[in-house]
Parts: C-alpha cells; structure tokens; sequence
C-alpha cells in the first residue's frame, strides 16, 4: 500500500514532531521519511513539488499532494492514522491546547535569537525575553492545571509541539549557561519540560547531537550557512556527529577551525 512520504531533517524540531506523534499512535511505519542535505542546493524534483521553497518538514501523500508547514502536517497526521487521538477530544479543553500551541511561536523564535546572538552587549535582553514567555507559560498552566504535570491529564498534542524545542534548548544550556530560575514563577512550567523532555516517546534525539550540530547557529549562522573562516557546516552528515568533540562553549570568542570541530575526515 503506497505511504506518505516526509522530507525532512532529521535533527529538526518541526520534523521530531511528526515523529512523536507516529511514535505516540504506534504508527512510525506508516510513513516513509527522506532525508534532506540542507548543506547541499536542494533536489530540482523537491522544489518543484515544493514550487521553490525550501522550508522542511515537506509532506507527499501517496497521490502527490503536498502539505507544508509542521502543525498543518501534524494536524492532517492526526486525523488520518489510526492509534487514537493525541489532542484533546473535548472541545474546550482543544481550544485551551490550541491556545498554549498559538504561544510556541515567540517561544521558539527568542531562543533562537538568543542563541543567535553575537553581541555581548544584548545578552541579558535576550534572557529577559525569553524568561518572560517562561513566566507567562507558567501562568498558563497554573490556570488550567496547576497541581499536574502536563497540561492536561497525559502527553498530549501541546506536549508534542512543545518537546522539540525544549531539546532545541539544550543549545542555550551549553552555549549561554542559560537555566531557568529556582523560584515559583517557573516551577510549574519547569515540572512540565522536565517530564516532555523525558517522555518515552520523545528521545529521537540527544543533548550531545543538539549542542553538535547546532554550532554554527551559535555563531550566528542559521540553516546549513557556513560561518565566516570555515568551509564546512556542523550540519553535515559526515563526519558524523558522534565522531567530533564537543565544540567550544565559549561563543563570543570562538576562532574554531572546520578541522578542531572534527568537520573534516581523516
């Protein structure tokens, strides 16, 4: 029976999404996943399914329709495999997870910015930000569930959203030692990423493959792009990523050369 096919990264956030839903409804044979090389030009045959974009996830349903952006992709996952439903199946308590999803997008652009950052100088503008969306979250779930863990009873669609980018923060654990204060205005929103980012279903990828492969992002490079003075990206596929060293956690003043980041094969 022909499948849908993903093309994807296998180290993104949006993509880990769609994983740990298949994962969540006992359905990751139910898609076939192709890898994506952001390091090289795309595939002629992807950009004109695509119609010249190049953001990742990529849906192709067996008929060749293609649906783009992750929630899109996640939302049509969930309604068209079988395993039960991971959102919410009341409608009020749908619409209070919508509402914590429509949050995960400051979210997610203030850590990156954060790691981003090149300038000494705006640090600490960078932290309060995203502290603040943390604090906000907090509240949120104290609204609605304040004695629980997750937001709801189990891990659910908001958990799923919302896993990948915590990962994605471990980037900001070693590069700008960021932690989340030991007080209650972060306690409830702490309980809640602690127990996502250990959640069975949510261990495609690890700390040490995040702070590897997300170096040059450190450095102010995004999406595959090559910093200044080197040659090669830390997103590429060999050498793989177990085989390097951890790169320096010293951003601001890193000089690394492709070759002490392991980036060149013996």
């Amino acid at each position: 029976m022909p499948k849908h096919t993903i093309y994807h990264i296998p180290v993104c956030p949006f993509s880990q999404r769609l994983e740990i839903l298949l994962r969540l409804k006992g359905q990751e044979d139910s898609v076939d996943f192709k890898v994506v090389d952001i390091t090289r030009p795309r595939d002629p045959e992807l950009l004109k399914k695509t119609r010249g974009t190049t953001a990742l996830p990529v849906l192709e349903t067996p008929d060749g329709d293609i649906l783009k952006e992750s929630l899109v992709i996640l939302q049509y996952l969930e309604e068209i495999l079988p395993g039960g439903l991971i959102r919410q199946s009341d409608p009020l308590k749908h619409a209070i997870e919508n509402m914590l999803i429509a949050k995960e997008g400051p979210f997610t652009m203030a850590g990156y910015l954060f790691v981003m950052n090149q300038q000494t100088d705006r640090r600490t503008e960078h932290e309060e930000k995203l502290l603040g969306i943390y604090r906000d979250i907090n509240e949120f779930l104290i609204n609605f569930n304040p004695e629980g863990t997750y937001l709801f009873d189990e891990f659910g669609l908001a958990e799923t959203v919302y896993t990948p980018m915590f990962m994605r923060f471990w980037f900001l654990d070693y590069y700008e030692n960021f932690t989340l204060p030991d007080n209650e205005q972060y306690q409830r929103v702490k309980r809640w990423q602690d127990a996502c980012l250990t959640h069975p279903a949510a261990q495609q990828v690890t700390k040490e493959e995040i702070v590897k492969l997300y170096y040059d992002y450190a450095l102010g490079a995004g999406n595959g792009a090559v910093p200044e003075g080197r040659t090669r990206s830390s997103f590429v596929f060999e050498p793989h990523w177990k085989t390097r060293p951890w790169p320096p956690r010293n951003k601001y003043d890193a000089k690394t050369t492709d070759e002490e980041l392991g980036l060149i094969s013996a």
